[in-house]
């Protein structure tokens, strides 16, 4: 069993509380907008550490981080990128990815709204973490993590805090 903790749109900042949240799990995925290579550093010092660069990365991070990642984690194969669109409105690359590979997970940011949901077309779990970070028009910052254990995904929890 591994517990993954994932977030997007942190955009060079990050609560402590999120690190709280984080504490018992075995591996980070930052979806984009990570702002910064300090903050993926300290992320990736923490806990190993996957991530995407998304829209406002500049050039360093883009160069440390792929547009996207197709990985398996336990029985799961997962798919992030940052610019996903959401289930019935995905990105090309998205259906690209679904189209030519099998996935079961699939994880983006951008949106900075949180939304989870089984998407029943592309047999699917869709999460963005919704925005963890202070920059943006949410007015809450979120995370999640969850256990994937085998072929099953589960366990999974929220972390919140008001911006304001």
């Amino acid at each position: 069993m591994k517990r993954i903790g994932i977030l997007s749109d942190t955009h060079g900042t990050l609560d402590d509380g999120v690190m709280e949240f984080f504490s018992d799990v075995d591996e980070i995925w930052h979806a984009g907008d990570i702002g910064s290579l300090s903050l993926a550093d300290r992320l990736a010092s923490f806990r190993p550490f996957r991530a995407v660069y998304g829209n406002v990365d500049d050039a360093r991070v883009r160069l440390s981080y792929p547009l996207s990642q197709h990985f398996r984690v336990e029985d799961i194969v997962v798919f992030m990128t940052h610019i996903g669109g959401r289930p019935g409105r995905y990105e090309p690359i998205v259906y690209e990815a679904i189209n030519s590979n099998e996935v079961n997970l699939l994880v983006c940011g951008h949106s900075h709204i949180l939304l989870v949901k089984f998407d029943s077309k592309h047999n699917l779990l869709f999460i963005n973490p919704g925005a963890a970070g202070n920059n943006g028009f949410h007015k809450v910052k979120t995370v999640v993590k969850l256990d994937i254990e085998g072929k099953q995904m589960k366990n999974l929890q929220v972390w919140e805090k008001t911006r304001f």
